[in-house]
């Protein structure tokens, strides 16, 4: 399995994505990352992470990661999503978790699961 952790977050939960980023970066150091594109951007920007930016989410970003998971390039992957006012230009997480389950990788679509999956990963 590889070693790479995919984070994505929509608009509304990129706040949080940074902040869980910042309060990880032990961890997630240690893996490489890659993110949609505006998430992957305020990443580098706002961290001590190197994250690789794959296409924003309307240009498709979260189907190059859904193909990395179908690749068995994932480790894991961090989903933030705004249940209550997810915008029609953000990604939808239905296809990512449809293909992680296929694949059994982790995917965490809040907080308190992205810890938990991190808390995993620290044993390893």
């Amino acid at each position: 399995m590889a070693e790479r952790i995919a984070l994505v977050a929509h608009d509304k939960k990129k706040d949080d994505l940074i902040k869980f980023a910042q309060n990880h970066e032990s961890i997630l150091k240690k893996y490489e990352l890659i993110a949609t594109g505006t998430t992957g951007r305020k990443l580098n920007e706002n961290t001590n992470l190197e994250v690789i930016r794959m296409a924003s989410g309307p240009l498709g970003g979260d189907q190059q990661i859904g193909a990395q998971i179908t690749d068995n390039l994932l480790k894991a992957v961090i989903f933030l999503r705004d249940p209550l006012t997810a915008q029609p230009h953000e990604p939808d997480v239905s296809a990512l978790l449809r293909v992680c389950d296929v694949h059994n990788v982790p995917l965490a679509t809040n907080l308190a699961t992205a810890d938990m999956i991190l808390e995993s990963l620290k044993n390893e």
